[in-house]
């Protein structure tokens, strides 16, 4: 029974399963609304936060620029070409949390490459029981390490954090020049 005035609320069992190509087409499900007054800033192994304004609006549906579901997609599509698995989280038929994991990207090391839970599921365990099945994956492959290129925002950072993952003072040269602003992280599996 609801309280007074409060809001009924419907809790849905999150269902989890691998994602395949055809269900790239579904990632514009997901909204990555977030307010973000505090950035880090990674110098070596060192994080400096830096507050101001840096919230991020909801995924661009029609454009092909940075923050599109076009160019989501097509990073997705290349991860799962380069021999990536993905893993979604659905409630209903709406995605509501996805992740990749792309091994080998050097002898043993995999790269955790996305992972974004949607505005309104975040803080329920959907990204932690997703980052689970990704670092199951790698270790089944016999992979040792996991790296991953962060959002500098103070949620991301600490949940990764949380999970065993540290600045990383040498980030793979790849990884930095495709995302030079982002926290570079590793873990030892």
């Amino acid at each position: 029974m609801t309280a007074p005035g409060q809001p009924d609320v419907i809790h849905r069992v999150i269902e989890y399963r691998r994602l395949e190509r055809d269900d790239l087409a579904r990632l514009g499900d997901i909204d990555r609304t977030e307010r973000i007054d505090t950035l880090y800033v990674q110098h070596g192994a060192r994080l400096q936060a830096r507050s101001g304004d840096w919230s991020a609006s909801p995924w661009d549906a029609d454009g092909a620029g940075p923050h599109s579901v076009a160019r989501l997609r097509e990073a997705c599509d290349g991860y799962l070409a380069a021999g990536g698995a993905a893993w979604g989280a659905f409630d209903g038929e709406r995605l509501v949390g996805a992740g990749i994991v792309v091994l080998d990207i050097r002898p043993r090391v995999a790269q955790l490459a996305l992972l974004h839970v949607s505005d309104g599921y975040r803080r329920r365990g959907i990204g932690g029981r997703l980052s689970d099945e990704l670092e199951r994956i790698a270790r089944e492959a016999g992979q040792q390490d996991m790296v991953v290129s962060a959002t500098p925002s103070t949620n991301t950072v600490h949940f990764y954090l949380g999970r065993g993952f540290e600045p990383t003072a040498e980030p793979l040269p790849e990884l930095f020049e495709l995302e030079p602003e982002d926290i570079h992280m590793e873990k030892q599996l």
